[in-house]
């Protein structure tokens, strides 16, 4: 079924009056009554009929306020009158976070899932919302809005009718995901995984980035579901966290005793077969993803799915049709001038665990030419970071990596860590780098790209796009 946020008004019922806006933001109105069909943060993504909030940023949203208007928007929610029809508010994001919280007490039907992890829960979350919507009335975050901004907004954008929604929460320091569980309020939760991510914001490394994923729970329903990763080293503090507020514990992965139990994973034509045991019931059923982490995490969604009330079957078939997002390994055929190539993009974000597990992705690919990794530096490590670029290189040799290409300070530990064969070229830069890796690709390589948002691995991946649409022109 297609999301309710902007087909709510279209079918007649608005998604906010100005009145409801008013009470549930204890505002007031100027301009004349309006209503909404949606909500935005974003003067450049309004379409006709939202209200535009105007957020303090790096830039003041009021001054955005007339391209809003401009671009269809019916109101806007402000601290002062603007042009248009309105209603201020003494603060704009708590009036958001007001907005959200009347948006779930409104939707009484919703049965509410919140994921959060130190990988995957953007691709989970989005795998779980493409079985919500087989489902009924679906609603769900949409791209990675799982911060103090993304959840009040994507409770606020939630119809009245919907019927099941998912949340992705995230955080880069303690105390971030207790208010935003605590707003979503939901009946059940997964931490898809607990690694060393962010650990530069946590005095105590990798434990504090456990308890802060915990947290999770603070929101959770009574009686509700924490589903778990029973193969990661924090599954037993977090199945006690989970048990001494009161919740259900459902685990999966590999390991034995585990609710859904990962028996087999083999890549197969254009994705991967899955077999696993699910309450003692034993399934088969394809992915389109062939990266091995997706046995665990298609079990990890199928499991939050079944806590929303969406049967076996529907979530299966959900998976079947579900394909990578892009950033997160999306293939696609690319040309250069030398020949044809496969790009997987992982460009959107990095971790030790994520890069290894995109180089055993890489490492189980049928190549007639060569494995190449592109690699931008991995960010919030701390103190260990070069350590753990420099570690990488045990994952490139098992993934059998015939080049590796480096951008950054951090990653030319990993670059200096490599033998000789194996180093295909090191920048400082992201920019610095592409001619050397564009150069080097040739017909049936198969390129890896990764890196953290801030060091513009997705550059990588933008010059390639370009470089193929330039060599589609001329042929």
């Amino acid at each position: 079924m297609a999301d309710l946020t902007r087909s709510a008004g279209a079918a007649g019922a608005p998604l906010w009056t100005s009145d409801e806006i008013i009470a549930a933001t204890d505002g007031r109105g100027f301009g004349g009554a309006f209503s909404v069909a949606g909500v935005s943060i974003d003067s450049r993504a309004v379409v006709s009929g939202d209200l535009f909030v105007a957020l303090a940023g790096s830039r003041d949203g009021h001054d955005f306020v007339p391209a809003a208007l401009a671009a269809g928007a019916s109101g806007s929610l402000t601290t002062h009158e603007t042009p248009g029809c309105g209603v201020t508010v003494g603060d704009t994001l708590d009036a958001l976070e007001r907005l959200g919280e009347a948006g779930r007490q409104r939707a009484r039907r919703a049965r509410r899932g919140a994921v959060t992890g130190s990988v995957g829960k953007t691709s989970v979350t989005q795998a779980v919302r493409a079985g919500l919507d087989r489902a009924g009335a679906a609603h769900g975050s949409v791209k990675s809005y799982n911060n103090h901004i993304g959840v009040p907004l994507t409770l606020a954008r939630m119809p009245a009718a919907t019927e099941r929604a998912i949340f992705e929460i995230g955080m880069n320091h303690p105390g971030e995901i207790t208010p935003l569980s605590l707003l979503v309020r939901p009946r059940a939760v997964a931490i898809t995984t607990v690694e060393a991510v962010h650990v530069e914001n946590f005095s105590d490394g990798e434990a504090g980035v456990a308890r802060a994923k915990a947290e999770i729970l603070d929101g959770l329903e009574s009686g509700g579901q924490a589903i778990l990763n029973a193969d990661n080293r924090w599954f037993d503090f977090l199945k006690a966290e989970a048990r001494r507020r009161g919740a259900r514990v459902r685990a999966f992965g590999k390991a034995r005793g585990a609710d859904a139990q990962l028996i087999r994973f083999a890549a197969a034509p254009g994705g991967a077969s899955v077999e696993a045991r699910i309450d003692d019931k034993r399934v088969e059923f394809p992915i389109r993803h062939s990266a091995p982490h997706w046995g665990p995490m298609s079990l990890c969604a199928l499991l939050m799915m079944r806590a929303l009330d969406v049967d076996l079957e529907t979530g299966i078939a959900a998976l079947g049709d579900f394909a990578p997002l892009q950033g997160r390994g999306a293939e696609r055929r690319l040309r250069t001038r030398a020949g044809s190539y496969l790009l997987i993009d992982e460009s959107y974000n990095a971790s030790p665990v994520s890069v290894a597990a995109a180089l055993a992705n890489l490492g189980g690919k049928a190549v007639s030419g060569r494995r190449i990794a592109a690699f931008t530096d991995m960010l919030e490590l701390g103190a260990e970071s070069p350590a753990r670029h420099a570690a990488l290189a045990a994952d490139v040799e098992a993934a059998r990596v015939d080049q590796v290409f480096c951008a950054g300070p951090l990653m030319k530990s990993l670059f200096d860590a490599l033998p000789p064969g194996r180093r295909g070229a090191w920048a400082p830069t992201a920019d610095g780098l592409f001619d050397h890796l564009a150069a080097a690709l040739g017909p049936g390589d198969v390129l890896v790209v990764k890196g953290s948002r801030d060091s513009k691995a997705g550059s990588l991946v933008a010059g390639l796009e370009a470089l193929d649409a330039a060599q589609r022109e001329e042929s």
